[in-house]
């Protein structure tokens, strides 16, 4: 059986982690201003950068220690038993199916901005139909690829900062004397929003040169990145524009730069094509995500064997691809960007629930494990990461009732399905059964495929 070759080093991961997430940057963040101000938004993106930060070092050790193409799904199998896996499962299909609608939105609206006689829901849906055809042709995102676009997205967010930064006034940001508590949290999901999906970056473990020293590196660099680049866009687009202008736009980058220099100026016009590299680049990740997180699912029995058929002659999973693009589709006609955010949201807050919880038994069952990546400082901050992760889920249920109603509605009715299936196919795995040289084929140990 043919194996995955290990080609990845720390650049392709630092590449890998920020290019599926940079879209954040250009769209979604902005929507937490309508619910909060500079300040209580910033301490909200504040805490979920900590957060975040805590949660990749541990959710490295279970990728380097499990590296196996259920990713989270996986790694609470081995924990926890199947149950364990398949609650993770559906909180990273929920994170992974809703994220491209919301980011085919914003593709419509950028695309909308430079070509106004285009509307921006057209251009959602051609843009969403367009990357599902490339992954039906079996087109794969390279490593090499994903880096090039990222590297163009973050010079188009230095190029953001470069052109707005003379135009700063602190007087603009107001005074954080105005802070309420109880505003930062509705503004929680859009803060998320910053780094949602970056996990993903772990699910490329058996790519890795050096899984021990590459992926702590290229996953830590890229987290500090997206760190870096998350309170630019924060400070820059405050100081030059009053923040309640861009709380409803898909293009506020764009939008705040028209503002300034006039919406036909080249600045303006360069920055929102080199922007749709990033939302392309996202996007596209994200499909490639999704179905290769169904695909592997399937594999396991969680859901039907259909969804891991492969094409005979793009060995790509037709079925997987197609059922996550019909429900994405859908969303993207009866959803707003917000109400997709939160759901995404929901469903990235789940998984990282759960996947804390699989680390501490996987410690616990593994006291004496050695050779490969132990995250630092156990058990504070591993602590820390699940404390905030479980913080950050009951402050959504708190403030988005009608969401989490859907989502436990959902989650119902997929086990109700499930145990009219039959149940699940095998019992608690150990991770000898999950090693990608005796259980996987090669496109199942891609989850992104990269």
């Amino acid at each position: 059986m043919s194996t995955l070759q290990k080609a990845l080093g720390p650049f392709h991961l630092w590449g890998i982690a920020v290019g599926l997430v940079i879209s954040g940057d250009y769209f979604g963040w902005n929507l937490g201003w309508a619910h909060a101000n500079f300040w209580e938004f910033l301490t909200a993106v504040s805490i979920v950068a900590i957060f975040y930060s805590c949660f990749s070092l541990c959710f490295t050790e279970l990728a380097a220690a499990i590296p196996h193409a259920g990713g989270p799904s996986a790694y609470a199998r081995v924990a926890l038993g199947p149950w364990g896996g398949w609650f993770a499962g559906f909180f990273t299909l929920v994170e992974f199916v809703l994220a491209p609608p919301a980011i085919a939105s914003a593709l419509g609206g950028y695309f909308h901005f430079l070509f106004p006689e285009i509307s921006g829901p057209i251009a959602s849906n051609v843009f969403f139909l367009l990357l599902i055809g490339i992954n039906l042709m079996g087109i794969k995102q390279t490593a090499r690829f994903e880096l090039f676009v990222t590297l163009t997205a973050v010079f188009g967010l230095l190029l953001y900062f470069a052109a707005v930064f003379p135009r700063f006034e602190a007087t603009n940001i107001g005074s954080p004397s105005a802070f309420h508590w109880g505003n930062l949290f509705p503004a929680l999901p859009y803060a998320i929003w910053f780094f949602l999906a970056v996990e993903g970056v772990a699910m490329a473990a058996e790519e890795v040169k050096r899984p021990e020293k590459d992926i702590p590196l290229g996953y830590l660099s890229g987290i500090g990145t997206l760190v870096l680049l998350a309170f630019g866009v924060l400070f820059s687009t405050a100081g030059v524009i009053s923040v309640g202008e861009v709380a409803r736009l898909d293009y506020p980058l764009s939008f705040t730069l028209g503002k300034l220099y006039g919406p036909e100026s080249w600045i303006v016009r360069a920055f929102t094509g080199i922007g749709l590299f990033g939302l392309i680049a996202s996007l596209l990740g994200i499909i490639l995500g999704y179905s290769r997180q169904i695909y592997a699912l399937s594999k396991e029995g969680y859901l039907p064997e259909t969804f891991s058929r492969l094409t005979q002659k793009t060995k790509s999973p037709v079925y997987s691809i197609l059922a996550g693009g019909i429900v994405g589709l859908t969303a993207l006609q009866f959803g707003d960007t917000g109400q997709l955010i939160t759901l995404s949201a929901f469903g990235a807050c789940g998984m990282y629930c759960v996947s804390m919880i699989s680390f501490f038994v996987f410690k616990f069952e593994n006291r004496n494990r050695t050779g490969t990546y132990q995250a630092p400082l156990y058990p504070v901050l591993p602590i820390v990461a699940a404390a905030l992760g479980f913080v950050c889920f009951t402050t959504l249920v708190v403030y988005n009732i009608f969401s989490f109603l859907i989502l436990a509605g959902g989650l119902f009715l997929s086990v109700l399905i499930h145990k009219i299936r039959g149940g699940f196919r095998k019992g608690k795995l150990s991770r000898s059964s999950l090693s990608p040289e005796t259980e996987e084929g090669s496109l199942s140990r891609g989850d992104t495929d990269f």
